[in-house]
């Protein structure tokens, strides 16, 4: 009897260690001993971060593609000539006597041929118009027009110090007209802009009164003289 006793309480004894080392941890989880460490932990049990790809060499020769170019933003001005850019000329006035000096040099004799010309004698720029409106001495009348000139638009400009030229033809002695020995000069201003005359002496100066003329202002004597 005492030998059952013996197997029962060795049996008891097993059972027990065997329960014991099977059995949940005192947190409640089954106690698997170590574990290793998950493919994505580090040794110290945070998560390691990936290694970004490399990224793929372009093509031998192949240029990077460029990129877009930014818009422009709402505050840059537009490109472009500015709306006073457009026209350099735009404030220049025609030249008028206060604006010019003037004088007169006999050319040809025989036909009483004068070469006029004005010098701009002003601090800014000013267009000659037209023909000089002639007149002499005493005589009655202006100097008739010979040639066409240009519009205001293409006239000739004088910027300060520059001349221009016209030629003044008093015509062949026929014995119908008078001598001279002066003669006014005013501006055309296409204005009623009033303007004082200059003058300048031209001695034994022959005016026929159907042969007398004057060209228009030119940039050049010789021009003047041929017209």
């Amino acid at each position: 009897m005492s030998t059952v006793r013996t197997a029962a309480v060795v049996l008891a004894a097993v059972s027990a260690f065997a329960l014991s080392a099977c059995g949940p941890s005192e947190d409640g989880a089954a106690d698997t001993g170590s574990t290793a460490p998950s493919a994505g932990a580090t040794a110290s049990g945070t998560p390691s971060t990936p290694a970004a790809p490399p990224k793929a060499p372009s093509a031998a020769g192949t240029p990077p593609a460029p990129s877009a170019p930014s818009a422009p933003s709402a505050s840059s001005p537009a490109s472009g000539p500015s709306a006073s850019a457009t026209d350099a000329d735009y404030d220049v006035f025609p030249c008028s006597t206060y604006d010019v000096t003037f004088s007169a040099h006999l050319a040809e004799p025989t036909t009483s041929s004068y070469l006029l010309k004005i010098t701009n004698k002003s601090g800014k720029a000013c267009r000659a118009l037209g023909h000089p409106v002639v007149t002499f001495g005493d005589l009655d009348g202006q100097a008739t027009q010979r040639g066409e000139a240009p519009g205001i638009e293409d006239a000739l400009r004088l910027g300060p110090g520059e001349s221009a030229y016209a030629g003044l033809l008093g015509g062949a002695h026929d014995g119908t007209g008078k001598t001279v020995g002066s003669i006014a000069l005013t501006m055309d201003t296409e204005s009623d802009l009033e303007q004082k005359p200059l003058t300048a002496s031209t001695p034994g100066l022959y005016v026929s009164p159907t042969a007398n003329s004057v060209t228009p202002w030119v940039d050049n004597a010789e021009d003047a003289l041929s017209l």
